[in-house]
């Protein structure tokens, strides 16, 4: 992306400063709602208690639509009202740029394009909470790049591949609705090789799981950073293991994506740069123009795709027609929104 710095950061990070009060207590709040949740999911297994598919469909739209979708606009905001007229325009150029290649990949080859938007979800979560360990936690256990690549990965994959070890029929099931919408025949790959892809996923994870908890133990020893990057890393897996799969992804955005987050910018926002003076007004007309964009391509959407609910009944369509929505948001989301913007980025920690 023009207008940036091209140097190379150091892959080790610190937390800097003590975090103010309320970053602190949105980091926990993170991790105590997805804690209870855990928790519960636990003790349903135990007591062979079960939510309806109906309720989990119903909590996945209240978190992903309700609370989930305003924070993507805000990273988008809060990033951009500090930067000149040129980035700007430049930046929402290449966001509409990615976000209109990614559509017509999923036009052309629906599969393909699914595995992609998975992987985007897998990045964004990893990469993203990378960042908020580098703001708060700290990472003094990870000083190699591959070390922090390993983190986002495991951190990230337990959004995507614990539910595809854990709950298998739901996983294969919304997958099939999301190709259907465009116009994808089953059954996809995934369910033909249903055993071969679990038994692989499962050794990848398991593996890259360990190797990312005991490399951290080896080269930053028994500290608070590899601790508490050690349960939250564990709380993730357990939380995607035993809570009801579309209920545990529908929630985990909002109260541990958005919250964390939140308060990765809260902890960060007395080192932003004073804004430039033409910045302000061109976000306000960003935010407006990426509203009428966002609502168009979601109607527009609608009416382009051969079958918009994938299918499905109304409800488990509306859920997969608008993961396929937020997917296609989610790729120039974490491409555009940070990996080319070296200076700053929706994940911004100095």
């Amino acid at each position: 992306m023009p207008a940036v710095s091209t140097a190379t950061p150091s892959p080790t990070r610190t937390r800097r400063t003590p975090a103010p009060l309320l970053a602190t207590r949105l980091l926990w709040g993170s991790r105590i709602t997805l804690g209870v949740l855990t928790l519960g999911g636990i003790v349903a297994a135990i007591l062979d208690l079960s939510l309806s598919m109906k309720g989990q469909m119903i909590g996945y739209l209240i978190g992903m639509v309700a609370l989930n979708l305003p924070h993507g606009g805000y990273e988008h905001f809060d990033n951009l009202r500090n930067r000149r007229v040129s980035f700007s325009l430049r930046y929402i150029v290449l966001y509409l740029a990615f976000l209109a290649s990614f559509l017509g990949l999923f036009l052309v080859a629906p599969v393909p394009a699914l595995a992609l938007a998975f992987s985007t979800a897998v990045a964004k979560g990893g990469h993203g909470g990378l960042k908020v360990m580098d703001a708060l936690c700290g990472t003094d256990h990870l000083p190699t790049f591959g070390q922090r690549v390993l983190a986002a990965f495991v951190r990230g994959g337990a959004i995507m591949l614990v539910p595809l070890l854990a709950w298998p029929g739901v996983y294969i099931s919304f997958s099939t609705y999301m190709a259907q919408i465009f116009g994808a025949q089953p059954p996809l790959p995934l369910a033909t090789y249903l055993p071969e892809v679990q038994t692989a996923v499962g050794i990848v994870y398991g593996l890259a799981l360990i190797g990312h908890l005991g490399g951290g133990l080896y080269t930053g020893g028994f500290s608070i950073s590899w601790l508490t990057d050690g349960i939250e890393t564990i709380l993730l897996v357990v939380y995607f293991a035993v809570v009801p799969m579309m209920l545990a992804v529908g929630l985990y955005f909002p109260l541990w994506y958005s919250l964390r987050q939140t308060a990765r910018a809260t902890a960060t926002a007395d080192t932003e740069p004073a804004p430039d003076r033409l910045s302000l007004p061109l976000t306000w007309a960003a935010m407006v123009l990426g509203a009428l964009v966002t609502f168009g391509l979601a109607a527009g959407f609608f009416f382009l795709v051969p079958h918009p609910l994938g299918n499905a009944g109304t409800l488990a369509g509306s859920v997969s027609f608008y993961t396929i929505f937020v997917c296609l948001l989610a790729l120039p989301h974490v491409v555009v929104g940070d990996w080319l913007d070296h200076d700053r980025g929706i994940w911004y920690v100095p």
